[in-house]
């Protein structure tokens, strides 16, 4: 009889530990029990997400649950969540590109609520009715790429400003403020690709090599590849203006590295200039894969044939312009129309004369370079390229 007894008791203990998950894949159990227990007085919010899931989208949940930071486990509601799952599943059944993408893709970068440490917003499902109409005559996953690329600024009506309130504004916070940093430029951009079913995630250095500054942008998946593009469609993909300085990543150093972002635990943390303290918000480092796609450009345009060299020096004045002494290090960006093509910091004093800011450029076109002088005022110069290489002299003056 007390054998029967145990056996039962056993019985209704194992039965008792693989119920709670249903259709759950058993490799989220654990990590569940532990949100749960971490997620505190909202632990009855986060269990209502897991129960009131839909059985088709309950995995997707779990992911999101099993992975989440400890701020959104002790804060997000049910209703947010199942609403972020349930257009995210929409967009995977509505769209041809988003049934194809391998299932590890749809979780960790299409289905996030969030890409960095933003607040956050509900804005799937306003975002999958706004970019819903760019992308439903799209036949393949580049046309939808390109279609909400190409229109986004215009839809969401959000220009770059120093004047944003936030580096990592929400979109609402964007939205509402007209403006946003490149940070807040591809977080509105990632989301909107996520909205549709294209898989995005958010890409960055805490500085450039020549140590001028930040700079994030998006990367979409395409053929197999992670790709880079900007909130301002740069053209193509994998070309932007600060091409050249991604060439010059370091892999082996953190602040000169680029990484690209994660929700899923990488074993690596996204380096963020704001929040230096981060531990949730995980990356990949990805700075050889940029340093390849440098070298091939460079490689291709040197074959073509039809670019040459604009090389840009900074000095005190005119009367002090003939010494590595007279020189001043600032920042220059290059535009050919209102594109920019290019960026970088002019050589100080302490750096050789023969060590000069290049940039690759198209023969016979106008460039405008812009810098600021010595009293921060906003200043431009005009340049004319022909078919040979040419050297600029600039004055903080």
């Amino acid at each position: 009889m007390m054998k029967t007894f145990v056996c039962l008791l056993m019985s209704c203990i194992c039965f008792g530990c693989s119920q709670p998950y249903g259709s759950i894949p058993k490799q989220y159990h654990a990590l569940l029990d532990s949100a749960l227990v971490r997620a505190g007085e909202n632990r009855s919010e986060i269990q209502m997400a897991l129960d009131s899931c839909d059985d088709t989208m309950k995995e997707g949940m779990a992911f999101l649950i099993a992975w989440m930071p400890q701020r959104d486990l002790q804060s997000l509601k049910a209703a947010y969540l199942l609403e972020n799952v349930e257009y995210a599943y929409k967009a995977r059944q509505t769209f041809p590109w988003a049934k194809q993408i391998p299932d590890s893709l749809f979780l960790n970068d299409v289905l996030p609520y969030v890409v960095m440490t933003e607040t956050r917003d509900a804005w799937r499902k306003d975002f999958y009715n706004r970019f819903s109409k760019y992308v439903s005559g799209c036949t393949s996953l580049e046309e939808a790429i390109l279609a909400v690329n190409k229109n986004i600024r215009d839809e969401l009506l959000v220009d770059y400003n120093t004047r944003r309130k936030r580096p990592d504004q929400s979109p609402s916070e964007s939205i509402e403020l007209s403006m946003a940093s490149c940070s807040g430029l591809s977080i509105l951009l990632t989301d909107a690709l996520r909205s549709v079913g294209i898989p995005s995630r958010i890409a960055g250095t805490a500085s450039w090599h020549d140590n001028r500054g930040n700079h994030n942008w998006s990367e979409v998946w395409l053929n197999g590849e992670w790709l880079f593009t900007e909130y301002y469609y740069p053209g193509k993909l994998n070309y932007a203006w600060f091409l050249q300085d991604a060439g010059k990543a370091d892999p082996k150093d953190r602040k000169h590295a680029i990484f690209a972002s994660s929700y899923k635990p990488t074993g690596e943390i996204f380096p963020l200039v704001w929040d230096r303290k981060n531990d949730y918000v995980f990356g990949e480092n990805v700075s050889d894969r940029y340093i390849r796609i440098c070298r091939e450009y460079n490689k291709a345009i040197d074959e073509a044939g039809q670019h040459t060299k604009l090389q840009v020096m900074m000095f005190k004045d005119k009367q002090h312009a003939t010494q590595s002494e007279d020189r001043v290090a600032a920042n220059i960006d290059v535009f050919c129309g209102k594109e920019q093509i290019g960026g970088g910091r002019t050589a100080g004093t302490t750096q050789d004369m023969n060590d000069v800011l290049s940039f690759p450029v198209e023969k016979n076109k106008t460039y405008t370079l812009k810098y600021s002088n010595a009293k921060r005022e906003s200043k431009e110069t005009d340049v004319k390229v022909g078919e040979t290489p040419v050297q600029v002299k600039l004055y903080m003056e």
